[in-house]
């Protein structure tokens, strides 16, 4: 009987497969508005994401799989009757009821009782009676429940098929938070609708009398909206508006319309009123092609009041502002790829102030690139200058910056082995032009007449062509010691057009002997080894390796020394971290010469219990040669770094962290004299699931040569709090200990669970230099999983 009839009783489970996942389809109504809307915020498309009518998949030639405690069939009245403890296995679907029934005249079929539906995709759907045709156009499921991998949850009363192209629930229900365990007890959210209709044809979701409670109160209502669902990936329309709170600009709000042009542009443009400035008006183009994407964004404002900024600044000073950026990026093959990001606005300081994301910081790098990576080689050409985005209305900063066009980089290894070796090229193209020099005089801005002034930049222009090879292997002796020869040759040629520094008036005097002709040239050969004599050490409960290293790097002096321009070698620290580096110096404009050893030692510890420990301890030696460190250079690179006398400062790190949640971590540098502290980092932290909290305390030593006359002393904290179930305060404060004053404060507030996360701070900054909109903000984010975020002010600020 089953055998004959098993085109009949596939039908019914396909029938029933289908009936019972298509009223599976409709995630919610007001989530698939709100995704829309989170969505086209983070630029991925349009609004509207509503999932539409599951199909159902059977591979062909898979076997049915049914059992029952009953199967009839019914000549008289041509009925199909499978009953009691139904199961049904079909190509990945697996469906339990009480009672299968299908009748082959009307074409109709049943699963009655306690009906549950599995889909190969781990949905799971409930009802107490489903009911279609089957052509499946038409059919019906009771009091339908579908539960959904991502633990989103639908309820409704009926879901019934039409005409094959209409969906409609009936007193939908959809939540994303876990089912309570408090009966009648209603989910933290969950958005209802008297009516929801799907319509197949038009690709649209209508929900009728919908509604967002909040703790089982209705804290919003729409009459009626369509969306669409999500066989249409983008649809024009309104997204979620936002608040912002700040000083000087006022309450904020944002509203957002997402437009969408074709199949591959589309647009936003928002307006933000804000009750000090008036409206601020923004638009961002997006059009993506088949090598890349272009991102072009506007924006401008007619200042309602400026006065409420600092007199003399540039947000004071200017009425009319606005700001044009294009962005692009775009691949000519899988290893190239080339683009730009360049930012114009009126003034120095409008993005800046008006929060543009992504074009708020305070210094923006604009520039173009081409790029290509290889397998053992890479390649970066790129054009760039910057805006200096602060309060003075002159942008002197911004004026004291090089334009560099272009920058190029390349860098190659030899695939083969040359005498048992690695041969490497590095090569360095770089030109650049500065309209105004920035200097720094003894007197005025340094306040000791006994110190050299610092030439930061040149006004004028400078070309510099670097290349340098270097080879090195490695060997390994029976005994365990590690030595690995190095040889490097390096040659610079220098093209000059910058106006000399004792040139720049009386107030200015440098020592350096500056070169001033048209063209320059230098070159340094290094020949250098490296040994290491890891010990391992085994015990019952641990793993130790204690690694003595020791360094040899003989050279000539470094050529030209603090004669030629410095541009890319200014910013240098010496700690552990380059202690064991050839070339210490952190560009190409500088050169270590001389001949220089670095001595010291890494342990790494591992204990069975979760302890883990890491250290390093070392110092450099200048052997024999000039002292690069020592040697006059224009913006004093090297001055009070520890590594200007015969013998470095003494530089170590060390690191632990247990199985509690204790973590530390240090980085000091100690005089090579009296061992006085220099410089450090100490950062100690906890956690565990109640309770979470950081310290950082910074130490710098005065530093008169870069302006610093008194030690540097911050500590940095930061904690939270997990004081009930899902409630969490948290706080942040930075306190300056030379000066006695806090300069940065903040409070907050946060809930998060499976469904929902809350958070809502106050966060107060110190602006000395007036560069920022506002010294105090408010952020607050409400995000629903699977709807969207609901923001105030800055999310940053929310979250410290």
């Amino acid at each position: 009987m089953a055998a004959g009839n098993r085109k009949s009783i596939r039908k019914i489970v396909a029938a029933l497969v289908t009936g019972t996942a298509a009223c599976a389809y409709i995630m919610s109504p007001v989530a698939a508005y709100a995704q829309a809307n989170n969505n086209a915020n983070n630029n991925n498309g349009g609004a509207g994401a509503v999932a539409s009518p599951i199909k159902v998949k059977v591979p062909d030639g898979s076997k049915l799989v049914l059992s029952s405690n009953e199967l009839v069939y019914n000549k008289d009245t041509q009925i199909v009757t499978a009953s009691g403890a139904v199961q049904i296995n079909y190509g990945g679907y697996r469906m339990v009821a009480q009672k299968v029934e299908y009748n082959q005249k009307s074409g109709r079929m049943t699963a009655i009782g306690n009906v549950e539906l599995i889909s190969p995709d781990g949905n799971r759907m409930y009802g107490d009676k489903m009911d279609v045709t089957d052509s499946f156009s038409d059919g019906f499921v009771n009091a339908l429940r579908i539960e959904m991998p991502d633990n989103t949850r639908l309820a409704a009363e009926k879901g019934e098929r039409v005409g094959g192209t209409q969906m409609i629930l009936t007193k939908g229900v959809y939540t994303a938070c876990m089912a309570c365990s408090e009966a009648g007890r209603a989910p933290l959210w969950q958005v209802k609708a008297q009516r929801v209709v799907q319509n197949g044809v038009t690709h649209t979701v209508r929900l009728e009398h919908a509604r967002f409670e909040l703790f089982g109160q209705p804290i919003a209502y729409v009459p009626w909206i369509e969306v669409p669902d999500n066989t249409v990936k983008r649809k024009s329309g309104f997204l979620f508006p936002s608040v912002t709170v700040s000083q000087r600009l006022g309450v904020g709000v944002r509203v957002p319309y997402y437009y969408v042009i074709s199949p591959s542009m589309d647009a936003t443009v928002t307006a933000t009123g804000f009750t000090n400035q008036g409206l601020l008006l923004e638009g961002e183009f997006r059009q993506r092609f088949e090598n890349g994407t272009h991102i072009l964004r506007v924006a401008g404002i007619n200042q309602m009041d400026p006065g409420t900024f600092t007199a003399g600044t540039s947000d004071a000073e200017h009425k009319a502002r606005g700001m044009i950026n294009s962005k692009a990026d775009f691949k000519i093959n899988p290893r190239w790829s080339f683009g730009w990001d360049v930012l114009v606005q009126s003034d120095n300081n409008f993005s800046r102030t008006y929060g543009l994301e992504g074009l708020n910081q305070s210094t923006r790098i604009n520039q173009a690139y081409l790029m290509g990576i290889g397998k053992r080689n890479y390649f970066d050409m790129r054009g760039f200058y910057y805006n200096e985005q602060n309060a003075d209305d002159n942008g002197l900063a911004e004026k004291q910056q090089a334009v560099v066009y272009p920058s190029i980089d390349y860098h190659y290894v030899d695939p083969k082995s040359v005498y048992g070796g690695e041969l490497s090229a590095t090569m360095n193209f770089t030109h650049l032009s500065r309209d105004k020099e920035s200097a720094l005089d003894n007197t005025t801005n340094l306040g000791d007449s006994s110190l050299n002034d610092r030439f930061l930049g040149l006004s004028g222009s400078y070309t510099r062509l670097s290349t340098e090879l270097q080879w090195q292997r490695t060997f390994t002796t029976d005994e365990g010691l590690v030595l690995t020869p190095l040889a490097a040759a390096r040659g610079d040629v220098y093209g000059l057009d910058m106006d000399a520094p004792n040139s720049l008036g009386t107030a200015f005097s440098y020592p350096g002997n500056y070169d001033t002709s048209d063209y320059a040239a230098r070159g340094m050969v290094t020949a250098g080894l490296e040994a290491k004599y890891p010990f391992l050490i085994t015990t019952d409960n641990s793993t130790h390796v204690f690694e003595p290293i020791a360094q040899i790097y003989v050279r000539p002096d470094e050529q030209l020394a603090g004669r030629l321009p410095n541009e890319d070698a200014q910013s240098f620290v010496f700690d552990a971290t380059n202690l064991f580096d050839r070339d210490k110096f952190s560009g190409f404009d500088r050169i270590e010469g001389g001949t220089r050893a670095n001595l010291g030692w890494r342990y790494t510890a591992s204990f069975d219990s979760g302890y883990k420990l890491q250290h390093i301890f070392g110092q450099s030696y200048q052997l024999a040669g000039r002292n690069s460190f020592a040697t006059d250079d224009l913006a004093a690179a090297g001055a009070e770094s520890g590594l200007e006398t015969t013998r470095s400062d003494y530089v170590t790190m060390f690191g632990l962290t247990t199985p509690q949640g204790i973590s530390l971590a240090t980085s000091y540098r100690f005089d090579e004299k009296d061992f006085a502290f220099r410089r450090g980092d100490t950062s100690v932290g906890f956690s565990n699931d109640i309770f979470q909290t950081s310290l950082i305390y910074t130490h710098i030593a005065a530093q008169p040569q870069y302006g610093f006359t008194s030690n540097q002393d911050e500590i940095q904290s930061r904690a939270q709090i997990k004081f009930k179930e899902y409630w969490s305060v948290f706080g942040t404060v930075s306190y300056d200990l030379n000066n006695n004053e806090i300069t940065r404060q903040g409070v907050g507030l946060s809930y998060e669970d499976e469904c929902t996360i809350f958070s809502i701070s106050f966060l107060d900054k110190k602006d000395t230099t007036a560069n920022s909109a506002s010294d105090w903000s408010i952020g607050a984010r409400l995000t629903f999983r699977t709807l969207g975020d609901v923001n105030l002010g800055s999310v940053q600020d929310a979250t410290f």
